[in-house]
């Protein structure tokens, strides 16, 4: 992906050719989107494997989420490896650029350090609720530093995705978007499983304000988060689609995270079967995006 200056590029700066960078010379548009959707993505799949984990602890459709997590970890993997080194299948070019590479190195690490306790619950066990809390906390290093290799991405799109300035962050956001659908399902049910409430209920309420706020900024416009009103008509109504989902869990949401509301087996997985709804509405959003970049 990114290029050192040589031969190549040399020869065509003298014959008048424009390179858009040399780092990302090879990098076509589309797949400038390809790397922002799918980077984006994991953020989501971090929590989506801690959120199938809890689930079948829970004892919570069990079998079919142990299922689902030993897929969510087969994805997690196969697109942290294409981000790295390139998959010609997912439309993913190698990475060559140092500082990216390292984080995706470190985040590889982090997963390595999940996937005894995700094992452990693929294989037929239960987490333990010493073991609990340790998931919750390993988790977050994997998020934030994914975080921050999206943003790193997106710095360089940016770059490249000139016809429209502000298309790699709304993609980053958006894709964001997915991934606080499956934290605030995790939150949930670490309330219902009362692993530290207290840290817990404020991560879900504050998860909760973000999604709202970014769901509005995305269709009206925010100009504090940078982003530009909604103009295709086509994602304003998908954008209105997610926000008839969002208007009947939000107030499920805001009771879980209320410490002193009793909350039900029955009411924790209503909560993550209607996050799920939203999260494949918004992955729709995501790729709508992703489709302007071509």
């Amino acid at each position: 992906m990114l290029k050192k200056v040589g031969l190549v590029s040399l020869i065509l700066a003298l014959t008048g050719v424009t390179v858009i960078s040399a780092n990302f010379a090879a990098v076509s548009n589309e797949q400038w989107g390809v790397i922002m959707n799918l980077s984006g993505r994991q953020r989501m799949l971090s929590q989506k494997m801690t959120k199938e984990a809890l689930l079948a602890t829970s004892g919570i459709n069990a079998e079919e989420n142990r299922k689902n997590l030993k897929e969510t970890m087969n994805t997690f993997e196969k697109v942290l490896k294409g981000l790295r080194d390139g998959d010609a299948a997912l439309n993913l070019p190698a990475c060559e650029n140092e500082e990216i590479t390292a984080k995706l190195d470190k985040i590889n690490l982090l997963f390595d350090e999940m996937v005894p306790l995700l094992s452990k619950v693929t294989e037929g066990g239960v987490l333990t609720p010493a073991e609990l809390p340790v998931l919750a906390k390993l988790n977050l290093p994997i998020l934030t530093t994914m975080d921050s290799t999206v943003k790193m991405f997106e710095q360089e799109a940016g770059k490249v995705l000139t016809k429209d300035p502000a298309l790699a962050l709304v993609i980053n956001l958006s894709g964001k978007q997915r991934m606080l659908t499956q934290k605030m399902s995790k939150e949930a049910l670490l309330m219902y499983l009362k692993i530290d409430m207290v840290s817990n209920s404020k991560m879900l309420r504050d998860t909760a304000s973000l999604f709202d706020r970014t769901l509005k900024g995305l269709k009206d416009g925010d100009s504090e988060l940078g982003l530009p009103k909604a103009e295709d008509t086509g994602i304003i109504s998908q954008l209105d689609l997610v926000g008839s989902f969002w208007s009947v869990v939000k107030p499920l949401v805001e009771k879980t995270s209320n410490m002193d509301n009793y909350v039900s087996k029955e009411e924790a997985a209503a909560v993550v079967e209607l996050l799920s709804t939203i999260l494949k509405e918004m992955d729709k959003a995501v790729k709508m995006y992703e489709a302007l970049s071509k």
